[in-house]
């Protein structure tokens, strides 16, 4: 491909990271705030891993605009890289104790009308997301963006799983759904884990561009 062709290919990739940036923030706020007032671990979940996929999409952009200015991937990328994936190893035995804790506690996870909305959003934003990414660096042989959009593709299944935790829960009262979701979204969460530790060894011992 002609280098004009991956530049403007590059440029549109900075405009969807930003994009995914500015969703991120919107989305780990909400989820985290609802989770906390409906005592919800799925969405609590659901948002811990927004903020995981925000430092994601931190460390892409810092690679894209290193590119840009012809100075390649630089250090507080990989910095950056290596926090997200601490995080994400983290995250899933903090939700997992939480969530058996909570169970065994009898705590029963209120419906959230808030988490509701964020799980739509998520739902109809993720897709245009996820596929944007893939196809910018799948065209521009950009590896970090093809992982991004790996994590866009998880966040797309998770919110799913969420929006029928909660809907069963506003509709039927089916609160132990809410803890069902939070298993399922632990399974995604671990197996982005293992796929983010591989392709970061991966990204390590080979050039990304």
């Amino acid at each position: 491909m002609p280098r004009a062709e991956t530049d403007a290919l590059l440029s549109r990739g900075l405009f969807i990271e930003y994009s995914s940036v500015t969703w991120m923030i919107i989305e780990a706020s909400v989820a985290i705030t609802a989770g906390l007032f409906s005592g919800s671990l799925a969405l609590l979940a659901f948002g811990g891993d927004s903020i995981v996929e925000l430092a994601s999409s931190i460390a892409v952009l810092g690679h894209l605009r290193a590119e840009n200015r012809g100075e390649g991937t630089d250090q507080k990328t990989e910095r950056t890289e290596q926090v997200t994936l601490l995080l994400l190893f983290l995250l899933i035995p903090v939700i997992g104790l939480g969530a058996g804790y909570a169970y065994f506690a009898g705590v029963e996870p209120e419906t959230s009308l808030l988490g509701i909305l964020v799980a739509v959003g998520s739902i109809l934003i993720m897709p245009v997301l996820w596929f944007e990414k893939r196809r910018i660096g799948k065209n521009a042989n950009c590896f970090p963006i093809e992982v991004d959009a790996t994590e866009s593709a998880t966040c797309f299944l998770m919110s799913a799983a969420l929006l029928l935790a909660l809907l069963a829960n506003l509709f039927w009262r089916l609160w132990w759904v809410d803890y069902l979701a939070t298993a399922v979204i632990l399974i995604f969460l671990a197996k982005e884990a293992v796929e983010a530790l591989h392709h970061f060894g991966k990204d390590r011992e080979t050039s990304t561009f």
